[in-house]
């Protein structure tokens, strides 16, 4: 390995800020390595720049997910099988170091097993939180990482420190003594997403419940994805996990989609 990327690494993993490294393990210019990081170019080449680019924006997709391993790329960043035709094809092996991104789950709801299973597909952490012991068991959520028994407060009080821009917090309960609590506690920390669920009435008089504690900063309302979800005419609990998590990842990278928050009429046709 290189002396600026070692040193990079290095000081990278010290201070556990998430990073990728991908070494070719076959083909040309084995062992080249390329270091990539979030919200930082990238330092050393893998023999092309157009593979630096594409395997810089994979390995950023796996890091995301904490995940590592090896993917075929042609010489100059091919991938689809048609172009990898008459290619030589390189083998990169790309080692991510981050923790999981997590989810947590307010509200032991017929939704939240649904959720959770997405979440965990795409290479999330899943907490699920509800005060009702009876609801909140590990046998209903046996995909979750943990199922805790608690009142949100609790849980920010404990553990609120640890949420930063890949997590996200969805409050899929309507009583007002859990979900004001959880969305409290959820704008109080670094979270990238906040989602809560609700018809466009329920939504408007949580906004009430809201601004009697006193949450009525623009920034923090603006935080809300409520109505929760993407505009996908979702109908099942499995149709709607798909329309959160798509509207997680759409929020995270940047993209524009029709999330409901944003449109009007009723959310069921």
């Amino acid at each position: 390995m290189s002396g600026p990327i070692f040193a990079r690494y290095a000081e990278l993993l010290s201070a556990s800020i998430p990073v990728a490294l991908a070494t070719v393990v076959d083909g040309p210019q084995i062992g080249a390595k390329l270091l990539i990081e979030p919200n930082a170019s990238p330092v050393g080449s893998l023999g092309h720049p157009e593979l630096d680019r594409v395997v810089a924006r994979d390995a950023l997709a796996e890091l995301e997910a904490a995940r590592s391993g090896v993917r075929n790329y042609g010489p100059a960043g091919q991938t689809t099988p048609e172009d990898l035709i008459d290619q030589p094809t390189i083998r990169i092996f790309i080692e991510s170091h981050a923790s999981p991104p997590e989810m947590w789950i307010f509200g032991a709801v017929d939704f939240t097993a649904a959720l959770a299973r997405v979440a965990k597909i795409l290479g999330y952490r899943v907490t699920v939180c509800d005060a009702r012991e009876v609801f909140a068991t590990t046998r209903r959520f046996p995909m979750a990482d943990e199922v805790k028994v608690s009142w949100p407060t609790q849980v920010f009080e404990q553990r609120g420190e640890e949420l930063g821009p890949r997590d996200a917090v969805c409050i899929l309960t309507h009583d007002p003594k859990f979900d004001v609590p959880a969305i409290q506690g959820a704008l109080a920390t670094r979270v990238g997403y906040i989602g809560v669920m609700g018809s466009r009435s329920t939504h408007h008089r949580r906004m009430q419940r809201l601004a009697e504690v006193g949450v009525t900063s623009p920034e923090d309302l603006k935080r809300l994805m409520s109505p929760i979800g993407v505009d996908i005419g979702a109908r099942t609990p499995e149709e709607t996990a798909v329309s959160i998590c798509a509207e997680i990842i759409a929020r995270r990278t940047g993209h524009n989609v029709p999330s409901l928050r944003n449109s009007s009429g009723a959310i069921h046709s």
